[in-house]
């Protein structure tokens, strides 16, 4: 009797139909937000305070560099600060210059010529005598003038490219400008001076932009 239970319990455990064990729920992927865009128009518009890095060791690169801060000190529009953790943004810049020369020909000539001449004759006789006479004459004239003159002139070029950096990392604002002088002032200056004349008109774009709509109501 104690036999036969046994074997039938046993054939209980064994038997297909016993109810499997549950099983755990696959984990859940997580997904990552993608990364938001920079509103590269408001955050410019909230520039105010700039620090301006070393544009390089070349008397080129600190040349420009000088001439980046006082446009922006002139602008009247933007500080700059030698505190890197009190700025809006980083401007960081790149600066090359050269000379060239340059070879101015001219040239022109003038020539003048006259000529002039006669001739005349006559015999006459009688009587056994004979006579006669003879004449004549020739002139020339000519002048000429020969005007020119070579020389070579030194042409000095200067090419910039600047780029606004706000604190996380990211590039707002860029411009690249060449020049090789202008009336009053060299290469070098007139390249700063359109660089930040650029920046400061997209700056004021910039504000247009995400400026508030005013709506008036009529009374």
């Amino acid at each position: 009797m104690h036999g036969t239970l046994a074997v039938l319990l046993l054939l209980a455990f064994q038997s297909p139909s016993a109810t499997p064990a549950p099983q755990q729920p696959a984990p859940a992927k997580v997904v990552e937000p993608a990364p938001a865009v920079v509103d590269k128009s408001k955050t410019l518009s909230k520039v105010r305070r700039i620090y301006v890095e070393n544009f390089g060791t070349s008397e080129a690169a600190q040349q420009l560099q000088a001439m980046v801060i006082d446009s922006l000190t002139a602008s009247k529009r933007l500080t700059v600060t030698e505190d890197r953790t009190k700025a809006d943004a980083i401007l960081k810049g790149f600066a090359s210059e050269k000379s060239s020369q340059e070879l101015h020909a001219y040239g022109s000539s003038t020539s003048v010529a006259t000529a002039a001449g006669g001739h005349s004759g006559s015999i006459s006789g009688s009587n056994g005598h004979i006579s006669g006479s003879h004449s004549g004459g020739f002139g020339a004239a000519a002048s000429g003038i020969d005007d020119s003159s070579v020389n070579t002139e030194t042409i000095d070029s200067a090419k910039g490219s600047i780029r606004l950096i706000n604190a996380d990392g990211d590039v707002i604002w860029t411009s690249t400008q060449e020049s090789r002088g202008a009336k009053y002032k060299g290469a070098s200056a007139d390249v700063a001076d359109k660089m930040i004349k650029q920046l400061v008109r997209d700056m004021e774009r910039a504000e247009k932009e995400t400026a508030p709509a005013i709506t008036s109501t009529k009374q």
